[in-house]
């Protein structure tokens, strides 16, 4: 029986690694194609991506492959009779199953740990990547399109000399009390200060008119500096909590706990205030509705918290819930082509599954139902492969 299990192994292993070889690169191709067209990078820029996008494509495209390869391996078993043969010799099919669960429990942890890095690690290393190339980011848009806009600012040209933008329009956009700054110049230069983590942009000769009023005139050269964050189309993800390790999340929880009863206290308090003052119509007012949406945000926030560690853990375990599924029904099925059988398997999954993952997620985040609900679509599969191992044992 060992020299079996281990002959399971085996060829389980050399699908699962070759499958997951093949689709895992071209994931990366169409990852990197994907950032390079959003982001307009360079070609030495893509190549830095690739170390960041490979965690996020593993953490993909290792439950499927673990899928296909136990179909692949359990449909050959069956379709071969050897599984009648087992039976027929007293043993038990769950006694050739439990060593592909052993490892696709094994696996799971290593998803879960995957799903850690890519989503706080590899995000943040690619949007250094995009920050650090921005100003080659920004001298091919220009080039291609003529304009470029970020966040804090939009640049459009009427043609480039070389590295010179002429006769170049800057609009600095409004932020708080900040009012938005229109800057016409005869010609302007891109100089990423990698040092001082800023994007130096140099204007010659030109116009400056703020909010629309005030209007001056500089006949030299003017210097604005951007951060790279800012001038950059890159997401930020530091502070979001699909970004925080596991091991932070009780932490940002607690403190998050703390802003929530702050806010409520101070809400309280300028209620209180104001109906003491009489001022009863102020509170179905304009301002309480801006700070009814801000208590909101937090509120949505702390329920962001509380499902990044059940998300990450119940996405790590599909791969245990697809072998679950994926061994017996490839038994059953008694089919030497893989592909009906991973078919047969992957169709429910698609359908049921991820759309149950995706509501459990996206309901869990709003904070409509508890954050354990993202494991719905794992205790259906786990269902599912009850019903089909017991068809297997006594069939």
């Amino acid at each position: 029986m060992s020299i079996l299990i281990r002959h399971i192994l085996i060829e389980l292993s050399k699908v699962f690694l070759l499958s997951l070889a093949v689709l895992t690169a071209l994931m990366i191709i169409v990852g990197l194609v994907r950032e390079a067209i959003n982001q307009n990078l360079p070609p030495a820029q893509v190549i830095w991506l690739i170390p960041y996008i490979l965690p996020d494509a593993l953490r993909i495209m290792i439950p499927v492959t673990l899928l296909l390869a136990t179909t692949v391996v359990y449909g050959r078993m069956s379709g071969g009779n050897e599984v009648v043969a087992i039976k027929a010799m007293g043993i038990s099919p769950v006694r050739i199953i439990w060593p592909a669960l052993v490892a696709a429990f094994l696996i799971s942890l290593v998803t879960v740990w995957l799903n850690e890095v890519a989503v706080s690690w590899a995000r943040q290393g690619a949007q250094r990547v995009v920050v650090n190339a921005v100003e080659e980011i920004v001298y091919n848009m220009l080039r291609t399109q003529r304009r470029y806009n970020s966040s804090a600012f939009a640049i459009n040209v009427r043609r480039l000399e070389d590295r010179k933008l002429i006769y170049p329009t800057l609009t600095l956009y409004a932020r708080g009390n900040t009012p938005s700054v229109t800057i016409m110049a005869r010609e302007a230069e891109l100089r990423a200060d990698h040092a001082q983590h800023v994007l130096k942009i140099v204007l010659r000769e030109g116009t400056v008119n703020v909010g629309g009023r005030i209007t001056g005139y500089f006949p030299d050269t003017y210097e604005h500096e951007v951060p790279l964050s800012d001038a950059s189309r890159a997401d930020g993800v530091s502070g979001s909590p699909s970004a925080t390790p596991l091991n932070l999340i009780p932490e940002r929880i607690a403190r998050q706990h703390r802003v929530i009863e702050q806010f409520e206290r101070e809400l309280a308090a300028r209620a209180a205030c104001q109906m003491l003052c009489g001022e009863f119509d102020t509170l179905t007012g304009p301002e309480w509705d801006k700070l009814r949406r801000q208590m909101a945000d937090h509120r949505q926030h702390l329920s962001r918290l509380y499902t990044e560690s059940p998300r990450r853990w119940a996405a790590g375990f599909s791969c245990l819930c697809f072998v679950w599924i994926g061994a017996p029904m490839a038994v059953w099925l008694r089919q030497r082509d893989f592909l009906t059988s991973f078919f047969v398997c992957f169709t429910p999954i698609l359908v049921v599954y991820y759309p149950l993952l995706v509501y459990g997620i996206d309901g869990a985040k709003n904070g409509t139902i508890p954050p354990y609900s993202v494991w719905a679509g794992n205790l259906i599969l786990f269902a599912w492969g009850c019903y089909l191992l017991r068809k297997v044992v006594r069939y």
